[in-house]
């Protein structure tokens, strides 16, 4: 039977202290596969990952594919040719990243995922997590679009259909489907009446996301919101609808990156729903390390996140970790 767990941050400290296993800890080593480190997102996933593994005395390798797939498979294959004692990645393709779990599972080594989910989404729902991975730590991506919809609410026009557009994130990413049909299933649910006029997909990146505006501003001038599935791409489209002396609303998701606080700080964004990905990194760490020390650990484990609304107004709650 899986286990869905809920864990704070504040309980991550003493749960890493683990003066019980020092020693033992000490022998043990560790690797993570990002997806790519040129993204400010990934690289504080690592930064918790390696923090957490000093806190617990153990050893972290963190190998960067650089957004390949076949690049991240082979570190998949060096780390286990290293002979790790738990294997960590970013997936960069959900479906391929089940072969790169059962290769892994082969060689009895736990593994854990990150960030996103391993195995079809429009198969296996969020919880159906892959049985052969130790742990799956993630936001709920569905939930992140649903709360990304109330923030939509407080913003769209009341005398007539709103018309919006979604900036989506990289081809692969189950996150891309998930954001977007949550999104749609919280206006739904609100009754509201809106037409998507656009989505289009990009790199991660403020220069992509400042493209894709500048098209969905051309195509349709009157556009009242413009959803980011993150913050990096609203920061470029936060350029875009300045230049182009839009009205238009921006919101965001997986924000709490310092650029995107400061961009809604400044107003330039009205919104992000928070992730803490170095919470992330963190929260892998431990996962790995439990199964690695406890014969007995679950598998199957889904470890979610909270996923609070920010606003100019609730920044507090969400101080950048990226």
């Amino acid at each position: 039977m899986k286990n869905i767990a809920k864990l704070k941050l504040l309980g991550l400290s003493a749960a890493l202290a683990l003066s019980s296993n020092l020693a033992f800890a000490k022998d043990l080593t560790f690797g993570y596969v990002a997806g790519s480190l040129k993204y400010p997102y990934n690289v504080a996933t690592a930064d918790g990952f390696k923090q957490a593994a000093a806190a617990a005395g153990a050893k972290a390798i963190v190998l960067d594919p650089q957004g390949d797939v076949e690049k991240q498979g082979n570190a998949i294959d060096d780390l286990i040719a290293q002979g790790v004692d738990g294997i960590g990645f970013l997936p960069l393709d959900s479906v391929v990243a089940e072969s790169f779990v059962d290769k892994i599972s082969e060689k009895k080594i736990p593994s854990a995922a990150i960030a996103v989910q391993v195995g079809d989404p429009k198969k296996h729902p969020l919880k159906d997590v892959y049985p052969k991975l130790n742990a799956l730590i993630t936001p709920d991506d569905s939930v992140a679009g649903e709360q990304a919809a109330k923030l939509a609410l407080t913003l769209l026009p009341k005398d007539h259909p709103a018309k919006i557009a979604i900036i989506e994130g990289a081809p692969g990413y189950s996150a891309v489907t998930q954001r977007t049909a949550g999104f749609k299933k919280g206006l739904d649910a609100a009754g509201v009446k809106y037409e998507i006029v656009g989505s289009q997909p990009t790199d991660w990146t403020p220069e992509k996301g400042e493209a894709v505006c500048q098209n969905f501003l051309t195509a349709t001038p009157d556009i009242d919101l413009i959803f980011s599935q993150a913050d990096d791409m609203a920061l470029g489209c936060a350029r875009a609808i300045e230049a182009a002396g839009s009205k238009a609303k921006l919101i965001a998701t997986s924000g709490g990156s310092k650029l995107g606080n400061e961009a809604i700080a400044a107003g330039e964004l009205d919104g992000s729903v928070c992730v803490k990905p170095k919470m992330l990194g963190e929260l892998m760490f431990k996962a790995l390390h439990e199964a690695a020390t406890n014969p007995n650990a679950a598998k199957g484990q889904l470890v979610s996140v909270d996923l609070p609304i920010i606003t100019k107004d609730t920044l507090a709650q969400c101080p950048a970790e990226w």
